[in-house]
């Protein structure tokens, strides 16, 4: 089948015909649910898999046509021929891209931190606007946005906020976000109209669930505090604030926006875990060949990843040298998605190099 792995794909096709049959049969509870998922997610790859050999089927009548003496069933095959063997090929990349090793974390949900960088005020302000856009992507994608913890700047917008964004897949389309977003624009308080450079960093984790991570009790140092900032009586007089130690890793999270603490410790525990399961999941990148470091979404957060110039109203993303002029779109989030693709096509490329290469 073309050039792809004709073994392999067989293979799968006659496991997705075993798990149907299984399905079919009925399974306890548990083993039902597996089973359904495992089908799943086979089924959009088999279905890549039916198309492509219907199409190659229908290459092999035409190319037979073509060879035949009759010269109108010749004329007919060569004029359709070329745009069967298009469908063939875009048909047989897609199912290429369906059999390279899926990011297990894919369809998570995601925490988003944003945080001001160098450029005081202005950097805050940029770090709000960030956020916004964020906030207006998810809320086109009908994705939940739950802010977890927030620190304001003095003029406004934040020198750190975290949010949970909650939806299928919300971490496959948010992950190339993480790095170091630059601006170039003349604050509201500079009077002689001189252009200033400020950033925000921004960390995009994977939502994990205990499943996901194991972290025993022992290795947890909790603590409790009056949280701070505003909030009148209720602040100065209760301990509601939670601040978690996990000791093997050094990771602590403070968590103080409830008034619950219990509220505020389940909180915690979620960004740890978080924490922690990317944290893991650094180290499995590092532990990679060393050409993922110059691949699109290796993770680093001190890269500088993307520049929005205010004055020629224009959004680069360094990575992939793709520029919008689209700038106040892009921070509405509705052209988010056009760097996003950008940047999925681009790690596709290279996964599928990567392949090739093996």
């Amino acid at each position: 089948m073309s050039s792809l792995p004709v073994q392999k794909l067989e293979a799968i096709l006659t496991r997705h015909e075993m798990l149907t049959a299984r399905l079919a049969d009925g399974a306890d509870s548990e083993t039902f649910v597996a089973l359904s998922r495992e089908l799943s997610d086979l089924d959009p790859l088999v279905e890549g898999v039916r198309r492509l050999k219907a199409v190659e089927a229908e290459c092999a009548d035409l190319a037979a046509m073509a060879a035949e003496a009759d010269p109108e069933l010749r004329a007919m095959a060569e004029a359709e021929l070329p745009d069967a063997e298009a469908r063939c090929e875009a048909l047989s990349r897609e199912v290429r891209l369906l059999l390279l090793p899926k990011d297990r974390a894919d369809d998570k949900s995601a925490v988003l931190e944003v945080r001001a960088g160098t450029g005081g005020d202005e950097a805050a302000l940029f770090a709000g606007d960030l956020f916004r856009m964020y906030q207006r992507y998810a809320d086109l994608h009908r994705w939940k946005l739950e802010v977890l913890s927030e620190s304001e700047g003095t003029m406004g917008g934040y020198k750190e906020i975290i949010a949970e964004i909650r939806g299928k897949g919300v971490f496959a389309r948010l992950k190339f976000e993480s790095g170091v977003h630059r601006v170039q624009r003349v604050p509201d308080t500079e009077t002689g109209g001189r252009i200033h450079t400020s950033a925000a960093t921004v960390a995009v984790l994977p939502l994990a669930e205990e499943v996901d991570v194991a972290i025993d009790d022992k290795d947890l140092v909790i603590e409790t505090m009056r949280a701070g900032g505003a909030g009148g009586q209720h602040v100065n007089k209760t301990e509601s604030a939670i601040r978690i130690t996990h000791v093997p890793t050094g990771l602590a999270v403070m968590m103080q926006e409830e008034r619950s603490q219990h509220r505020n410790k389940a909180r915690a525990m979620d960004l740890l875990r978080s924490r922690i399961y990317d944290l893991e999941r650094q180290k499995l990148d590092d532990a990679r060949a060393a050409d993922r470091r110059s691949q699109v979404g290796s993770g680093d957060r001190s890269e500088r990843i993307r520049t929005y110039n205010f004055p020629q109203g224009r959004v680069t993303d360094h990575r992939i040298n793709l520029t919008l002029y689209k700038l106040p779109q892009v921070l509405e989030g509705t052209a988010l998605d056009e760097m996003i693709d950008g940047l999925v096509t681009e790690h596709q490329a290279a996964l599928l190099a990567e392949d090739a290469a093996t």
